[in-house]
């Protein structure tokens, strides 16, 4: 298989850390969001909507969408699973997982930050606070539905998640620790996010996590 990946960019790491957790090779093909490196012809050929990641099969059938490809991953490759099997709790890390990618992430992608300070002139400060914002409030919401999440737990007389559902990692967690990477990387205040930040920390105890993060790409930057 084939990853056309940016080592920065979070959907990327949430593919790479499913590949890691699976134990799945794959080649790493960089493509340089900042350069514009999407735009360019021969990967307009592999990406009909110029964005990563795209994993390449060996058949060479392509699949774009870090969150369709994680789930294509747990399909066909289902050990360790990172859904669950019980409807109730694969729903469950499935909303979890969208609060990330559905709403904080839009809002403070590349694209997003570009056209802020390209088009409408926004202080790169300015572009800054928009971007901690955004991450801050969506992170309170996600520490929220985490401790909603303990409290049903409790109920059910299941034991206290390690990570963000359960004692292995999810397709929650894979959303979750790319977000965190690139909140730090802006200075996001990250305090008063126990349960959150209790999730991230048990997953960057694990190799796979370490293997997939930025600084361990090819392409990363010194």
């Amino acid at each position: 298989m084939k990853l056309y990946n940016y080592y920065r960019s979070s959907a990327s790491f949430r593919v790479r850390i499913a590949l890691e957790l699976k134990g799945l090779a794959y080649s790493y093909v960089p493509v340089h969001l900042a350069r514009g490196d999407q735009r360019q012809p021969d990967y307009a050929a592999v990406s009909a909507d110029h964005l990563v990641p795209v994993l390449e099969l060996d058949d060479g059938q392509r699949l774009s969408q870090s969150m369709a490809i994680i789930e294509y991953l747990d399909e066909v490759h289902p050990s360790p699973a990172l859904l669950p099997a019980d409807p109730m709790a694969k729903s469950r890390v499935r909303a979890l997982a969208q609060a990330i990618a559905c709403e904080i992430h839009p809002l403070n992608n590349l694209r997003v930050l570009k056209y802020l300070v390209r088009e409408l002139k926004v202080e790169e400060e300015a572009k800054n606070t928009w971007y901690r914002h955004w991450v801050r409030s969506g992170l309170e919401a996600f520490e929220r539905q985490l401790h909603a999440l303990a409290a049903l737990r409790e109920q059910a007389a299941l034991a206290p998640s390690v990570y963000c559902w359960g004692d292995s990692p999810t397709l929650a967690d894979c959303c979750l620790v790319p977000q965190i990477f690139n909140g730090q990387r802006f200075d996001t205040p990250l305090d008063g996010l126990p349960r959150t930040m209790a999730a991230f920390d048990a997953c960057m105890k694990l190799e796979a996590f370490q293997r997939a993060q930025p600084s361990a790409c090819p392409d990363a930057e010194a």
